[in-house]
């Protein structure tokens, strides 16, 4: 799984002007994705939930809009990504587990 973006015109305004304006900078920063993802034995779906389990932790809407919309493209099923945002509850605590529950389905509901 490729957690980099290629193409940087499906990258919001700011990251994609970050690419078309320091390509070296977007470039190393995707190496690094890619290097992350592959220095393990997790399984692309795993590393799709986990990824959009970060993004909930660390409460960044436009991370979870992102794990979410890459997990649906992929195939996961949404009730697993939606599965996050419950098991969020105890860790994180209700109010934030149901921010990044509302992110999810923001998607999912679609």
């Amino acid at each position: 799984m490729a957690d980099e973006i290629d193409d940087t015109d499906e990258l919001p305004s700011v990251p994609g002007r970050l690419a078309s304006e320091q390509p070296e900078v977007w470039e190393a920063y995707s190496d690094l994705g890619k290097a992350c993802s592959e220095a393990g034995p997790i399984d692309d779906e795993t590393k799709r939930i986990v990824k959009l389990a970060l993004a909930v932790g660390a409460q960044s809407e436009g991370a979870v809009h992102s794990h979410t919309r890459r997990g649906l493209d992929e195939g996961i099923d949404p009730k697993a990504l939606e599965h996050v945002g419950i098991l969020a509850i105890p860790t994180l605590g209700f109010p934030e587990a149901m921010a990044g529950l509302s992110w999810i389905e923001d998607y999912t509901d679609e």
